[in-house]
């Protein structure tokens, strides 16, 4: 397992996979999904335009970033 940790990227927007999944959009360019999928991921936030709103501006690891994937 590797022992890096993945560099942390703020949230800047949101948008829809092909599938209909939530995909944060991070400020380094790469998109991380969110998805609600419970009992194993509970992001009810997702689920509402005030919830993703809400969760603008935190950050996320960025495992793109982490393998040099592009982006920022």
């Amino acid at each position: 397992m590797d022992a890096r940790q993945a560099p942390e990227r703020r949230i800047v927007g949101f948008h829809r996979d092909a599938e209909g999944h939530w995909v944060a959009e991070l400020d380094c360019g790469h998109g991380r999904h969110v998805r609600h999928e419970p009992p194993f991921r509970v992001r009810a936030w997702t689920q509402t335009a005030e919830g993703r709103a809400r969760m603008l501006g935190v950050r996320l690891a960025c495992r793109e970033c982490l393998d040099g994937e592009g982006g920022g």
